[in-house]
């Protein structure tokens, strides 16, 4: 199924310009929710707001926004003064500085689109595509969209362009602030430790191995719900011992690999005889 696109933009560098459309990189899969219902007729409950003051219901009509300067004070906001707050949207994704891609550390990446060429950009678009490429960087710089303004990453993908929007500096923690003891390793612990990462280690990432088991078995058992049979309750498996040794808990993860490597072969015979 061809992509859709969900807005258009134009990326700026020098005196560059490529038209492009967006489109989102992926979709989450919405999670399962509930609806709060009426237990005495079934009927699905309204949401209301009330007046922290006189506790008396407010209709929406009677709503305006405010922002909160000090404790319990507020300055209030009319439709059209929040209006004019907002960054206009430009349509422009205007590319300040290239640099390294290993320069921009994982934890600003928010969310990725993909960039296409639109009518009259293909040239444009596939020159910006090939000169990453060959640099081995990418682009950055802002855009401005929904009254906000982004700082985003324009990086060259398989022949196209990604633009990952990214956070701003004051909006990530420092890891300085997380309390981490110093504690010694003693070299046998990491030599097994790192044994145990090369056993595992792979050299290429296949997300399609991996799947939302939860989110499966919950909309299997709604289904089940909905067909009118009961819900049945997974079977608890017994706990785990807890391993408090260090080295024990290494070597015994060294070696339960092998041991489940068996568990198909069993599997097999067993299917044979029926």
């Amino acid at each position: 199924m061809a992509a859709h696109s969900i807005g258009s933009a134009t990326v700026s560098f020098g005196l560059v310009s490529v038209p492009v459309q967006l489109f989102a990189a992926g979709e989450s899969k919405a999670a399962i929710s509930f609806n709060w219902l009426h237990k005495k007729d079934g009927a699905r409950l309204k949401q209301q707001y009330v007046c922290s003051a006189d506790g008396e219901k407010v209709e929406r009509s009677d709503m305006i926004k405010g922002y909160e300067f000090q404790k319990g004070q507020y300055v209030t906001f009319t439709p059209e003064e929040l209006k004019a707050l907002e960054e206009r949207a430009t349509g422009a994704i205007d590319i300040v500085e290239f640099l390294p891609a290993e320069q921009v550390d994982r934890i600003y990446l928010d969310r990725t689109y993909f960039l296409g060429p639109d009518k009259g950009g293909e040239r444009a678009y596939q020159l910006l595509t090939e000169a990453l490429e060959k640099t081995k960087r990418v682009a950055i710089g802002q855009y401005a969209a929904r009254g906000k303004q982004y700082l985003i990453m324009v990086r060259p993908m398989d022949g196209g362009l990604a633009m990952e929007q990214l956070r701003y500096a004051d909006e990530i923690r420092d890891i300085a602030e997380v309390p981490i003891p110093k504690t010694e390793v003693k070299k046998p612990e990491l030599d097994l430790a790192i044994k145990l990462i090369d056993q595992a280690a792979t050299e290429e990432f296949h997300p399609e191995k991996y799947k939302d088991n939860v989110r499966e078995r919950m909309q299997e058992q709604i289904d089940r719900k909905v067909e009118g049979k009961q819900i049945t309750e997974e079977p608890e498996e017994a706990p785990k011992t807890r391993v408090l040794d260090l080295m024990q808990a290494l070597k015994q993860s060294l070696s339960a690999p092998a041991a489940e490597e068996e568990k198909p072969a069993k599997r097999k015979k067993v299917a044979g005889k029926r």
